[in-house]
């Protein structure tokens, strides 16, 4: 029979390092801020859009014509 799965202790981690870059000595952010909510909000990067997850803000990009 096969063992159990220990669940993991804890919260799970969060992933705010994946929305920095590091170049020289600054960290640079590397999704857009909110215009709305302001420098404190990122907004998420979807496929054809950008949103904000705070206020509901979104910019949709164009479509590229092939």
């Amino acid at each position: 029979m096969a063992e159990a799965k220990k669940a993991p202790k804890g919260p799970p981690k969060k992933g705010a390092w994946k929305l920095y870059e590091k170049k020289g000595d600054k960290l640079e952010r590397k999704n857009k801020s909110c215009p709305k909510c302001g420098q404190g909000f990122f907004m998420a990067q979807h496929e054809d859009r950008v949103y904000c997850g705070g206020c509901g803000y979104t910019e949709f990009q164009k479509k590229k014509q092939v």
